[in-house]
């Protein structure tokens, strides 16, 4: 669904003397790519971070929500094991009702988070077609999020991605604690770009490299992935997830896509963070990122009020304002959005 002038927000609209700023004005900067894929991962990501578990069937309309705004890439759930994620305990329930979402929006992906192989045989059993694994750059974070450290961490991967990949299903590799690390501190590039090689060498398709606590800043995003591209590892294969913890998402992306990037991982209201790594807040809004980028005259399919709507429709479900500063400034604070 392309960006139209005809969704005004209902708060902006009924309010007198409010400008209708339901579209930035595109303004393109020279070398970033013509359009962006936003792998949208609220519904997964954000979702795991909250205190209390939404009903299934609430989280079956925001997956509908985030479609029907233009999202083509959703992360719907997570197939581990209910004691470690309980918010994402119902992924059996859940899937089988916006499954058959991808029939009605051409287009649509619906991956899932995998951790071993016995969340790959859940996955398949509900017909899965895109997955990914989660590993971390650092040993203290594999070892905290996955009970294992990262040699471990590979091994436990191999057989998922390879039988995956057999059964014709798509798999991303996620790479965490990227540029720093709250028990190792920095972390050498030379290190991420080794075992993100790994990952792909193991038969991911695209490789997300995750700034779990927010510490990056542009140089050190513009750093990195000119050390993948010297590594033979180009921008079409890479993703990039940024923690807004410092207020370095929006740069950090604009850097990636200077170094050719097209791909940025989102979470609808800036949903999010990390259970695992306590100092990771919310990830990046995706209203934010949208407005950005359209600013930049980038096409990104994205209804942008829409998806606004959408998650405040969502924040006023979870008893709490939105993070993101677009959705707030989009909806109004005093905006019931139903």
């Amino acid at each position: 669904m392309a960006p139209t002038d005809s969704a005004v927000p209902p708060s902006a609209a009924a309010e007198p003397g409010v400008l209708d700023l339901g579209l930035p004005a595109p303004v393109p900067l020279p070398g970033l790519p013509r359009s962006v894929r936003i792998h949208e991962v609220g519904a997964r990501d954000g979702l795991q971070n909250e205190a209390t578990a939404l009903p299934v069937e609430v989280k079956a309309e925001f997956i509908a929500r985030l479609a029907a705004a233009g999202l083509r890439t959703i992360e719907a759930t997570s197939f581990v094991h209910p004691k470690w994620v309980p918010q994402l305990a119902d992924a059996e329930q859940l899937f089988p009702l916006v499954s058959g979402l991808s029939e009605q929006y051409s287009g649509l992906r619906l991956p899932v988070l995998v951790p071993n192989e016995r969340g790959l045989d859940r996955a398949l059993a509900h017909g899965v077609a895109d997955i990914a694994v989660f590993a971390s750059a650092t040993e203290s974070f594999a070892e905290r999020n996955l009970g294992r450290g990262v040699e471990a961490s590979m091994e436990m991967f191999a057989p998922v991605v390879q039988r995956a990949r057999a059964a014709g299903i798509r798999v991303r590799g996620y790479l965490s604690m990227c540029f720093g690390d709250p028990w190792e501190g920095p972390v050498p590039a030379a290190q991420v770009i080794g075992i993100g090689r790994r990952l792909l060498e193991l038969g991911c398709e695209e490789l997300s490299l995750g700034d779990t606590i927010g510490t990056g800043t542009p140089g050190q995003v513009a750093a990195l992935l000119g050390g993948f591209a010297a590594a033979g590892v180009g921008p079409e294969r890479l993703a990039v997830h940024f923690h807004d913890t410092y207020g370095q998402a929006l740069a950090n992306t604009l850097a990636a896509l200077q170094c050719g990037v097209a791909t940025v991982d989102a979470s609808a209201g800036g949903l999010g963070g990390c259970p695992y790594a306590k100092s990771a807040t919310g990830n990046l809004a995706t209203e934010d990122l949208v407005w950005m980028l359209h600013g930049l005259g980038i096409e990104t399919g994205v209804d942008l009020p829409a998806l606004a709507a959408t998650s405040r429709w969502l924040a006023d479900r979870l008893g709490r304002p939105s993070p993101s500063r677009a959705v707030r400034a989009l909806t109004g604070s005093g905006s019931q959005q139903q």
